[in-house]
């Protein structure tokens, strides 16, 4: 009898079998439709878990710091770090860019300088003071902040002569100026031609130029504290019989342990 109804048991328990299996699957079935029809929709944002307290700061945070002197630079104007003499003037150089009035020797020139720049915290501002001797301020034509290299003639970052007069605040010996993001992009746009095109405004570095696809030039403060650091800022104050090259130069550096 076991024989006769053998077929029948086997029967029974693979229908068991795939009834369960059945049952197992749905789920899985229900929950690929969920997903399927989740996608219609916008997908909830799942933070990774993290710790929102951090070890101690070893200074406060304090906002309001912003606006307070951070980095330190100065330089020593003199003409020894003019890079040629008057006479050695290249003649195609333009007119407005050749001397005047006689000329003097480097080793013949007593103008001195000693400047300092001070960055804001936030990069916002810069304030220059500089004191000079043996400077006569009638005899100044030109005073600036170039970028470049010792020994280089590098374009202009900052043009003192479109913030105030010059002259006039230099009268007393002393020089002191604040110079802003607008100081900036005035002296960049205020070339004119091929010759103000190269002189006026200091290009990105050529990394970044490269990597922008263009020549792009420096607009704020935060770009000028950037070249300082480079060692690559300094000033360069003109008088009549020196022009081109100038009459006192100094390399801007970052004063120690600042």
């Amino acid at each position: 009898m076991f024989a006769k109804y053998s077929r029948f048991i086997m029967f029974g328990l693979f229908a068991m079998l795939s009834l369960v299996a059945c049952q197992q699957e749905e789920p899985a079935q229900e929950q690929h439709a969920m997903t399927e029809g989740s996608m219609d929709h916008t997908a909830e944002v799942v933070f990774v878990q993290g710790n929102t307290e951090t070890p101690p700061l070893p200074i406060v945070l304090d906002a309001t710091q912003t606006e307070e002197i951070g980095s330190v630079y100065e330089a020593y104007l003199a003409p020894h770090q003019e890079p040629g003499e008057e006479k050695d003037t290249p003649s195609h150089i333009p007119s407005q860019f050749r001397s005047t009035t006689p000329s003097t020797l480097r080793e013949d020139r007593l103008g001195r300088g000693h400047a300092w720049v001070r960055f804001t915290k936030d990069l916002s501002r810069a304030y220059i003071d500089i004191d000079l001797e043996n400077i006569n301020h009638e005899e100044v034509v030109m005073f600036h902040i170039h970028c470049g290299r010792p020994d280089m003639l590098g374009p202009i970052i900052v043009d003192f002569s479109l913030i105030d007069d010059i002259q006039a605040n230099m009268a007393d010996g002393v020089y002191s100026i604040e110079i802003t993001n607008a100081v900036i992009e005035a002296t960049a746009a205020s070339g004119e031609g091929v010759v103000g095109s190269l002189t006026m405004g200091c290009p990105i570095p050529a990394s970044l130029a490269l990597e922008l696809g263009s020549i792009d030039r420096v607009k704020t403060i935060a770009g000028m504290e950037f070249i300082a650091r480079q060692g690559e800022l300094y000033f360069n104050l003109h008088t009549s019989g020196h022009v081109y090259f100038g009459d006192i130069r100094g390399q801007i550096y970052r004063v120690e342990g600042d």
